[in-house]
């Protein structure tokens, strides 16, 4: 078999051959609903440093905003060009997010420890 039709190769996965993306959208939704769930009592906590768990938060929304538009406006015929940068906005927007709350969690951890002597 050659490498181009080896259908464990992560080029040829389903997801980024057939799919016509609406599985993406509705990914990216349930990640962009838990991150935010997570960032917006960070940012209205005011916990330090201030302005990372926005800046995380504005970066989830428009990277979900990017990801409705590519799958509206890439065309049909330009399917893998689609659903790869679908998979990009998605990977992503989960680095984004999960580095903004490790960022406030580290922050907030060590002016706890300082406040409490430790």
């Amino acid at each position: 078999m050659s490498a181009s039709g080896d259908p464990t190769r992560m080029r040829n996965q389903p997801a980024l051959t057939r799919s016509r993306g609406a599985s993406w959208l509705v990914v990216g939704a349930v990640l962009a609903a838990v991150a935010l769930a997570i960032l917006i009592p960070m940012v209205v906590g005011a916990y330090p440093p201030v302005g990372v768990a926005a800046s995380g938060a504005i970066a989830v929304v428009v990277l979900y905003a990017a990801m409705v538009i590519v799958r509206l406006i890439v065309p049909e015929s330009r399917r893998r060009l689609r659903l790869s940068l679908l998979a990009a906005a998605l990977g992503t927007m989960a680095v984004i997010a999960l580095l903004a709350v490790v960022i406030v969690a580290a922050v907030s951890g060590a002016e706890l420890a300082r406040t409490l002597g430790y």
